[in-house]
């Protein structure tokens, strides 16, 4: 599949289509469901459960693939799936749309705090070591002066834009998502509310992490060596550490 498509089935199920659902299948008369079966609180909960599924079906039969990348983006998936399933408004509600990026950022932390910034799992998932020889070399190589602090450099800068972003949603949250659980208004809030965090508010994220990437490249590579007549960039990364090992 091309990375366009990808990314315009990503936004779509995970933002757009759940938030269609909330302010088309959402019956105007609690008392009176739509199509005879789908209730406010079914609404929701159908809104809430169509990007799990989305990240499902990615997952099992799409990328097929299972790795530290896709784990992480299926547990991401598992709190959201459980967490569907828990009514709550108000204050409560706030804290319940913080919780994957509250699991995720102690994750990122955690792993800091350990000497295992996840960074380093993301560059190796990247680069994809496939034989006990290249798991090896990619392991001296990340021991390297000045790449494991910029590992953890990249992994904390991800905790606090992750921080940022946290108190944002949940402030927004809180101060737009007012009205009782199971009532139109509830849904219509909410819908209202995703419609500014599923978009906006991953930018910060994925600056950040673009940032991180390159951060982490750009000092790896200077410590291998260039091909030449060709762009170190431009190299393939395996040659460029055969080369490095010569």
């Amino acid at each position: 599949m091309k990375q366009s498509t990808k990314l315009f089935l990503d936004l779509g199920f995970g933002a757009v289509l759940p938030i269609l659902v909330l302010n088309f299948l959402t019956p105007s008369d609690p008392a009176t469901p739509t199509f005879g079966w789908i209730t406010t609180p079914i609404a929701y909960v159908i809104s809430a459960l169509i990007p799990v599924a989305w990240v499902a079906i990615d997952l099992l039969f799409i990328t097929r693939k299972f790795n530290f990348i896709t784990s992480y983006i299926g547990l991401g998936a598992i709190i959201n799936g459980a967490l569907a399933f828990w009514f709550v408004d108000g204050l409560l509600y706030a804290l319940k749309d913080n919780a994957t990026l509250l699991v995720t950022t102690l994750l990122f932390a955690i792993s800091a705090l350990l000497g295992q910034p996840v960074f380093r799992f993301f560059f190796a998932q990247a680069v994809a070591p496939d034989t006990p020889a290249r798991e090896a070399s990619l392991a001296k190589l990340l021991r390297e002066p000045d790449i494991p602090q910029k590992l953890l450099i990249a992994t904390w800068l991800v905790v606090l834009a992750n921080i940022l972003v946290g108190v944002i949603n949940f402030f927004l949250n809180l101060n737009i998502v007012t009205a009782d659980f199971g009532t139109t208004e509830f849904n219509q809030q909410v819908a209202y509310v995703n419609g500014l965090t599923r978009v906006i508010l991953p930018i910060p994220n994925l600056l950040v992490v673009g940032w991180g990437f390159w951060t982490v490249y750009r000092e790896i590579f200077r410590h291998l060596p260039s091909e030449p007549d060709k762009p170190q960039l431009e190299s393939d990364f395996w040659e460029l550490m055969r080369l490095r090992e010569q």
